[in-house]
């Protein structure tokens, strides 16, 4: 039989489960035993095992096994605090995996920091440079944006498809000095995050939602890192007429100033002249600009081009077919290592990469940083040619 071992701390681990937001019938079930026998390693009466305690560790909770061994739970900081321009219910609402995503995030912070010795590396820093307010004209604080980044208009209505759109969009953020990772969501609701930080702000995507979401919600988040605040994008944004004050109103700043970036008004007005409004006209506007319907739809209800019955109609009407489209999806699996490049990103990769062909890092550290085994480090360096 697998024996118990000595040290772990019940707190902890009533702790790490209660953060986790897994209730004891959850963990019951996981581990495929009685809820009482978890109520006694919560209470000292029994310990796991090695084996049960890695269970907890690497597929509940997420924390590092040493944790448990702790005298004490760590302070960690209040998500309310945190991301104040989401209401509480929101923050209660939150899944065990979102949660995991926003610690993973800080992570990589810390990452960039450690490989970085501090500083970012980037040529220029556009939250450095650009200080931007609610009291901004939305028109001028864009066109600064599109000045900086080096994009002009009729460039983006070049771009050949959003997948393209999507891809220069991060390569030139990031090559702003903001760093932009990737994950699938469990919590399908979650379209992304941003983290601020003096040197290493970053923003987080969800990679299952469609392209068009996910260039919206990169300039959602950069406003928020402008602005100097963290922020949790949901795609539905009900969620803000809870809000008031400020906080409400760098919600509403935050989604205005992508649809301003993306589909500048003087040119949108411009394209929508004497132009009958029905689904093909929104999805040629959805085209030019590569952005998504629903970006091209709330434009048409600001300039009052539409009502808003109109406009819930048709975003309920759009959702409710993308749920069903993206269920009857078969999923192939697909390439876990293009996976694994695509939500680390080009900059990162040739970052770490880099630094260990300088001598800077082991291969150990190396594969720790990209999350990967030793073995199957350069699965991930053939993405980058």
């Amino acid at each position: 039989m697998s024996q118990t071992i000595l040290g772990i701390n019940p707190k902890v681990l009533k702790w790490a489960r209660e953060r986790a937001k897994c209730s004891l019938e959850d963990v019951s079930v996981k581990l495929k035993k009685d809820i009482t026998t978890i109520e006694k390693w919560e209470s000292g009466e029994e310990t796991p095992t090695y084996v049960q305690l890695e269970k907890l560790s690497y597929e509940l909770y997420k924390r590092p096994i040493a944790l448990f061994f702790f005298p004490e739970p760590p302070e960690e900081p209040d998500q309310q605090s945190e991301f104040r321009t989401l209401p509480e219910f929101e923050i209660e609402n939150l899944s065990s995996d979102t949660l995991y995503a926003l610690r993973q995030a800080k992570a990589m912070q810390l990452s960039l920091k450690e490989i970085n010795d501090n500083i970012n590396p980037s040529e220029k820093k556009i939250f450095d440079d650009l200080s931007i307010s609610l009291a901004d004209n939305l028109s001028n604080v864009t066109q600064i944006v599109r000045d900086y980044l080096g994009i002009q208009l009729d460039e983006q209505l070049a771009w050949r498809d959003s997948d393209f759109a999507l891809k220069t969009w991060r390569n030139l953020i990031e090559k702003s000095g903001i760093f932009i990772f990737k994950r699938s969501f469990k919590q399908k609701d979650i379209s992304g995050f941003c983290l601020i930080d003096q040197e290493f702000p970053i923003i987080y995507l969800n990679n299952s939602t469609s392209k068009t979401r996910q260039i919206f919600t990169i300039f959602h988040e950069l406003a928020h890192l402008l602005l100097q605040t963290n922020g949790i994008t949901k795609l539905d944004i009900n969620y803000i007429d809870y809000l008031n004050g400020e906080n409400k109103d760098i919600e509403i700043f935050c989604n205005r100033f992508a649809s301003e970036f993306l589909v500048p008004s003087n040119d949108f007005l411009e394209s929508v002249r004497q132009k009958n409004i029905d689904d093909d006209f929104i999805n040629n506007i959805s085209l030019r600009y590569k952005v998504s319907r629903e970006v091209v739809l709330r434009k048409l209800l600001d300039t009052n081009l539409i009502s808003e019955n109109y406009y819930q109609m048709k975003v309920q009407s759009w959702n409710e077919n993308y749920e069903e489209n993206r269920k009857l999806k078969k999923s192939s699996g697909g390439d876990y290592y293009a996976t694994q490049a695509t939500y680390l990103g080009e900059t990162y990769l040739k970052l770490v990469f880099r630094k260990y062909y300088q001598g800077r890092l082991d291969i150990e550290q190396l594969a720790d940083y990209l999350n990967v085994k030793v073995t199957n480090v350069m699965n991930l360096e053939r993405f980058l040619f």
